[in-house]
Order: structure tokens, then sequence, then C-alpha cells
């Protein structure tokens, strides 16, 4: 039986990555010419005393108000949320994202101007921040699959067809292992922020991607031996 996506339907939980922040652009193979300001602003963050200070101070003010813009365009999703702590989460993005500019300089390849590769991480450090004070106190979901968010179907035969996928998937989780089965029930099936569970688990993205990137694998291995086709985007 082949089975093809269709919009909300679980293959989404099977081919797509979680639901991450932004990343930072990877280092590309060779390095651009610098523009003019991306380079003054590569010597004086290099250089020493007063004039890399001012220069650090500069960068903070930045990365602040990336910050707050990320926050801000965010903040409707979590209305629980006030503004002093808005303030803070803002300022805690921009301390870290401050930190990780400084340490990776050398990554800069000049693919675009250098604050819109530092912004990069002030928007990544506020999003990840403030999913996490979402789910502050919030009791993580790793072993009860939810299956809410995949039962409507475009069609009655879509329907049929992902009420069939559904407990095929539902049996074939017994073939993870235990890790596996946790890390991909918290992100595919009941949508944990990957930064959040790296915290609660005390693990790093990283591992967690590798974990689901495995799980993943192996529940398309036992979904083809039950003779179910998923079709779309690979990892």
């Amino acid at each position: 039986m082949a089975f093809r996506r269709h919009e909300a339907d679980v293959s989404v939980a099977l081919l797509e990555p979680p639901n991450a922040a932004a990343s930072v652009d990877p280092m590309p193979a060779e390095t651009r010419e610098l523009d003019p300001a991306s380079r003054t602003w590569l010597d004086d963050l290099r250089a020493d005393g007063a004039r890399r200070d001012a220069a650090v101070a500069r960068l903070h003010a930045v990365l602040l108000k990336a910050a707050r813009f990320e926050i801000a365009r965010r903040r409707g999703a979590f209305p629980h949320l006030r503004g002093n702590d808005l303030d803070d989460l803002a300022l805690q993005s921009a301390d870290d994202a401050l930190v990780a500019v400084l340490a990776r300089l050398d990554e800069f390849r000049g693919l675009s101007q250098f604050t819109t590769w530092a912004y990069k991480f002030a928007l990544y450090e506020a999003g990840a921040k403030i999913r996490k004070r979402a789910w502050q106190g919030r009791e993580i979901p790793l072993d009860q699959p939810s299956w809410e968010r995949f039962a409507a179907a475009s069609s009655p035969q879509a329907g049929v067809e992902e009420a069939e996928l559904l407990a095929a998937l539902s049996e074939s989780l017994d073939a993870l292992t235990p890790h596996q089965r946790r890390v991909f029930t918290a992100l595919a099936l009941n949508e944990v922020p990957i930064d959040v569970l790296a915290e609660r688990l005390e693990t790093s993205r990283g591992a967690l991607y590798k974990t689901l990137h495995d799980a993943r694998a192996r529940l398309r291995a036992q979904l083809a031996e039950r003779g179910f086709e998923i079709e779309g985007r690979g990892e």
C-alpha cells in the first residue's frame, strides 16, 4: 500500500525536522572579500583595550535590538509573560549571543554583512529562551504520544489511509530503543521544542537530532515492511 502525503498528515512527523530556532549560516568553503563595514567590525573586535571594549558595547547594542525584535514578534503567543520578563529575556539573549559571536569570529566568511550574521545569533537565543520560559514548570510528555494533530484528513479516503498509518506507526514505536522512543514522542509527536528537551534531558541539540534521525530511519523501515511508502522531503 502506498501512502501519499496530504496536508497535516502523519508523514510530517517522520520527514520534517523538529521545531527548531533559526540556525546560523554554515561555514562556506571559501571566504569572500569583506565589505569595509564588516572588516572594521572584525578589526575592532580583535583589537585590544578601549577600542575593543567600545566595539563590544556597540555589538551588544545591536544584539539587544535584535533580541527585543524577536521577542516582541513572538510575545503574542505567550500572553502570560510580562514586560519585565520580556526585558530580562532580551538582555539574557543579547548577553549569550555576544559570547557566541565573539567565540566564532573566525567563522565569519563575508556571505553577508557582519551585523546581519551576528543578528542571527540574537534571534536564535531569543527564540530559544522564550520557548524555554513558556515551558517552564510544564511536564515534558516523553512517553504518551499525542495523535490529535494528525486526526484531520483532507478526504474520506485519506482519512482511512491515515488511520491505518497511525495504527502501524503506533505499533512500530515498539521497535525503537527507549531513548529513541522518548525523543521521537516528545519532538515529532508532542511538539516539544528541541532546545527545551535538550535542557530537560541535559544533552545537546545535536545529540537529539541524531537520535531523532535514527528513530525516523528505523520507523521508515518498519513501515516499509508493513507496505507503507512514505514520500516527501528527506531530513
